[in-house]
């Protein structure tokens, strides 16, 4: 008599699929109406050549994810990795690469400004072994940045790259390029040394990587935006000059802290702004003026953290209103405390700068910790 498991048919044997040769990785935010075009632009651009494309959307509200799910339906090359609770370009490339068993990586916006055509030439030095890296250059001979939009955009690049090569271990026109191809694993190899934030992903893997990794630049022409909207904006040029500091600490000085320091200073300029307009307005004394000063610089700091220094973890609805009241309340300690070690410095007859300086510094590192843990902790 035949048992349950021998009178059961045999499971179908499933031919194994050979892993493609190159995963493009695109991190997503609100890109829906450009999702179904890429794909197809991609399967031109890529003809004879095994490759997959990961979209790795940020629970874009537009319905990013649900067109990617629909086209992965129909073609088992389309591949969606949504995240949620956690935004940010770099963390998401990160993610993204991470999820290939591809040979080789490729990077690219979601927004079709950057060719597609180009990556059969961006494959091809990886795979005879004459480079390491290869970055598609808005600035190599043949390159062109017209479509990068405004003219302040331009004038923001230009000087974003010219600081950034100060620092480059290797020749790099184009360091703030997001289109770029390489092995997967090297990029395994130098992922734990990613800072993850930001959104100049290249710089950060070009930095990690340091000397004697072989560069090579394909020129292409970057298109204007189609639809949606850029998301290049003033804070995205701060998270460019945290990653820089962070990187020259060589991590010492986490870049969370290193933007959060930032915005406390530019908190202090807005508090002088505001008492020295109260103060020639007149009728409100010093001590309600430096009151109010300081709580509109409070205020500002808030905000510019919540945009930038923790923007993966931006305060929305109910939750923004109760972390502005924690965040002066944290910081009205540290003022606190602030003041009162620089007293006790200076009357222990310490030079006035340094008992200042001193005070500011545990004020600083004061409001980061405790923020962190009660305004912005993780859900």
């Amino acid at each position: 008599m035949l048992t349950l498991a021998e009178a059961a048919p045999a499971p179908a044997r499933m031919a194994p699929r050979p892993a493609p040769e190159l995963s493009v990785v695109v991190p997503c935010y609100n890109e829906r109406a450009n999702v179904g075009p890429l794909v197809a632009r991609l399967g031109a651009a890529l003809a004879g050549i095994a490759w997959e494309v990961i979209f790795v959307d940020d629970s874009s509200p537009d319905g990013t994810a649900a067109e990617v799910l629909r086209l992965g339906a129909l073609d088992s090359r389309v591949r969606c990795i949504r995240r949620i609770g956690r935004r940010g370009l770099s963390s998401a490339v990160i993610e993204g690469a991470l999820a290939s068993s591809a040979q080789y990586v490729a990077v690219m916006d979601g927004d079709l400004q950057h060719d597609e055509t180009r990556l059969p030439a961006m494959l091809a030095p990886l795979r005879a072994g004459t480079a390491d890296l290869a970055v598609g250059s808005r600035h190599a001979e043949g390159g062109d940045a017209a479509g990068l939009g405004p003219a302040w955009r331009h004038r923001a690049s230009e000087l974003g790259i010219g600081v950034a090569q100060l620092f480059l271990p290797v020749r790099l026109s184009d360091p703030m390029s997001g289109f770029f191809a390489l092995p997967r694993p090297l990029f395994e190899r130098l992922a734990p040394r990613l800072t993850g934030a930001g959104f100049k992903i290249l710089l950060d893997i070009v930095l990690a990587a340091g000397k004697g990794l072989r560069v090579v630049e394909i020129p292409f022409v970057f298109r204007p935006r189609v639809a949606g909207e850029s998301k290049l904006d003033v804070l995205v040029i701060v998270q460019f000059a945290a990653l820089l500091l962070d990187k020259l600490s060589g991590g010492l000085l986490p870049l969370r802290f290193i933007a959060f320091a930032c915005v406390g200073a530019f908190g202090i300029l807005v508090n002088l702004a505001v008492l020295g307009l109260l103060t020639k307005l007149g009728g409100l004394g010093f001590d309600l003026s430096q009151g109010l000063a300081t709580l509109v610089a409070m205020l500002a700091n808030f905000e510019l953290n919540n945009r930038l220094t923790y923007r993966d973890q931006r305060l929305r609805g109910q939750r923004l209103w109760q972390g502005r009241v924690l965040f002066i309340l944290v910081c009205g300690i540290g003022a606190v405390a602030n003041v009162g070690i620089a007293g006790m410095l200076y009357q222990s007859h310490t030079n006035w700068s340094l008992a200042g300086a001193a005070g500011a510094a545990i004020g600083v590192v004061w409001n980061y910790a405790v923020s962190a843990t009660l305004v912005w902790r993780a859900r």
